[in-house]
């Protein structure tokens, strides 16, 4: 995997080995059109904007896959889908599969899983993960886990190493919390961390709150942007209307994590990777997708091709 190639082969000056933290986000189910950045005609997202322009933004960028489990399985191990013998929904992530959480432990990291897992061969609604689920992501190098089976929504039922703890608010927002946690228990022990962040965000079900979707509207820059926005609003059904309304709550948890890490100063010296697991869902308006033909489950552009940023102060020039 690039990344975890590029950290562990950091150089060497003495005997010390300079080792960044990293962290990996992905949303579920994000489409390609879906950023601030590439003017959605909606959505604004001012955080993960300002992570792109703060970094390196790859705009021809593919998932491993146009659904998310394989995608999820060839990230934590670097190869493709159909090698780790998870080429769609129901596949488990086979034992003798070697992890970058396992790799980047050995040398020497704290590592946690945040979030939606979906490599324990379960299909259908998220549950949380049993303790004694044979697959769970303990199983793959994680020392600290706090995950679901699939996807969540606001006040979610997530599982702490196989213990059942109910959350309020937003499904974002919780799981970056945990994250930033885990990153100051780290920072405090002087050990690098490794953190793997995977939001239920925006797959469905779509549940926001009226506030986030108030702020489609509200993040306009003046009074006929706003009007505009309203407009586009007024003609969206309530479910697409749920959909953005998640996503604007999934941006502002970027905030909270960039200015969490900028607390623990440890955010220099942090490798950020934003991505989607796949392409945008389809009968949702405005596109999610738009102008790629297709979208998540075809393998056309839009169920392949994702928004993608790389942060890392110490290392990538804006």
């Amino acid at each position: 995997m690039m990344v975890g190639g590029t950290v562990l082969g950091q150089s060497v000056s003495g005997d010390e080995v300079n080792r960044p933290n990293v962290i990996l986000v992905m949303a579920d189910d994000l489409g390609y059109a879906q950023t601030g950045y590439f003017q959605h005609p909606l959505l604004k997202t001012p955080e993960l904007d300002r992570l792109a322009a703060g970094g390196l933004r790859l705009d021809r960028f593919y998932a491993a896959s146009a659904v998310c489990s394989p995608t999820r399985a060839s990230v934590l191990t670097g190869r493709s889908p159909v090698r780790t013998g998870v080429p769609s929904h129901g596949h488990a992530l086979r034992h003798q599969e070697r992890s970058i959480a396992t790799a980047i432990r050995n040398a020497g990291y704290v590592t946690g899983h945040f979030g939606k897992w979906h490599l324990n061969g379960l299909r259908g609604p998220g549950v949380p993960i049993l303790g004694e689920d044979r697959f769970h992501p303990g199983r793959f190098g994680f020392d600290v886990w706090l995950s679901v089976t699939n996807f969540f929504d606001r006040d979610p039922l997530l599982s702490r190493r196989g213990k059942f703890e109910a959350f309020e608010g937003d499904s974002s927002e919780v799981i970056v919390k945990e994250a930033l946690d885990f990153a100051s228990r780290s920072a405090r022990a002087q050990q690098p961390f490794f953190a793997v962040v995977w939001y239920g965000t925006p797959h469905s079900p779509f549940v926001a709150s009226d506030e986030d979707m108030q702020t489609l509207v509200d993040a306009g820059k003046d009074e006929d942007e706003k009007a505009k926005l309203q407009q586009i609003v007024d003609g969206m059904d309530e479910y697409s209307r749920n959909h953005y309304g998640e996503l604007v709550a999934m941006d502002r948890s970027l905030g909270t994590l960039r200015e969490g890490l900028e607390r623990l100063r440890v955010l220099d010296d942090t490798l950020i990777w934003f991505c989607s697991d796949n392409g945008g869902l389809s009968g949702i308006e405005p596109s999610t997708t738009a102008p790629l033909r297709g979208h998540k489950s075809q393998l056309y552009e839009g169920g392949l091709r994702v928004p993608c940023v790389l942060h890392w102060p110490d290392q990538i020039q804006a």
